[in-house]
């Protein structure tokens, strides 16, 4: 999540909805849209909310109620999830696409973390649940070209089938979801879901484009020099709230594995000093959606706090 200057083109609406919700918005690009939802006050200094690998902008819903209704929240869809367009045919998911997208409506935590380093003058605060700025390889450096070859071969192979999406009924896709994302509560994955989905007659296709895979097929692994000379870049104050059982957990990284986490932690301090501050709280990955109150008031006060000064721990 970052505070970033214009986020989009065109009016919203002065009428708000249900829940504190604004609006939908479409905002237009050369392969079709990007989907949005605004919260909030339009008057208000802009937010920009950017959600995980595979999930959507409904990822918000959860928490945007429980933060200062004097800010305007904007949550959109990265293409190819939720309710944006898909790429066109033979053009890769990539974390730098993402950033191109955050740039073309102008931060997923490192999609924001990138954006915040290439576009420093954009971002006063950054907001970080559970993620990294960058995505760094320190641990990944033998596997990184079997991870772009498989990207490559995974996309051709979806391109040339052809084949339609699967019609799943409710019950299935919600279990199947579940399978696969342990850490998300069944309420949460209906949240998900319901902007993940399309109803059709005989059940639900997944929005999602079928050429996103793996989300070490997209990363834009960096080495530590690189990071350090990123964060160097940064004029925004930053908040890092990790998940006491949170990504390390969901990457299976076990205790004596904990070094890129460790020289993150040691950059931004050293780096970014009093701009910088770091919580940990109880919960998984998911904590912003699971138990939106853990993170809520820490959000909060990193939001309302004097601008460039330090934050009040």
């Amino acid at each position: 999540m970052a505070e970033a200057g214009p986020l989009w083109t065109g009016t919203l609406p002065t009428t708000a909805l249900e829940g504190g919700l604004l609006s939908e918005l479409k905002l237009t690009v050369p392969w079709g849209y990007i989907a949005a939802k605004a919260w909030g006050s339009l008057q208000g200094p802009p937010v920009l909310c950017l959600h995980g690998w595979l999930d959507n902008a409904n990822s918000f819903d959860r928490l945007l109620p429980l933060l200062p209704q004097d800010f305007h929240y904007v949550a959109m869809d990265f293409g190819g999830h939720g309710l944006s367009s898909h790429y066109s045919p033979g053009v890769p998911y990539y974390h730098q696409n993402f950033v191109s997208e955050v740039r073309r409506v102008a931060a997923g935590g490192i999609v924001g973390g990138m954006f915040s380093c290439i576009f420093p003058e954009m971002v006063d605060e950054l907001i970080l649940l559970d993620s990294s700025p960058f995505a760094m390889d320190i641990n990944e450096m033998e596997n990184l070209l079997t991870y772009k070859r498989r990207a490559i071969e995974h996309m051709l192979q979806v391109e040339a089938t052809r084949k339609p999406p699967s019609v799943v009924g409710p019950q299935e896709i919600l279990q199947g979801f579940l399978k696969n994302n342990s850490h998300v509560g069944e309420e949460c994955a209906k949240l998900l879901l319901q902007r993940g989905t399309t109803p059709v007659a005989t059940g639900l296709v997944l929005n999602r484009d079928r050429r996103i895979a793996w989300p070490e097929h997209s990363f834009d692994f960096v080495s530590r020099e690189l990071f350090q000379h990123s964060v160097q870049q940064l004029r925004a104050r930053v908040l890092l709230v990790k998940a006491a059982q949170g990504y390390n957990d969901v990457r299976r990284e076990n205790d004596a594995n904990r070094e890129p986490l460790l020289f993150m932690l040691h950059v931004l301090r050293s780096v970014l000093k009093e701009r910088f501050q770091f919580v940990e709280v109880p919960g998984n990955h998911y904590v912003h959606m699971n138990a939106p109150h853990h993170v809520a008031g820490i959000i909060s006060s990193f939001l309302q706090s004097k601008r460039r000064g330090p934050v009040p721990q």
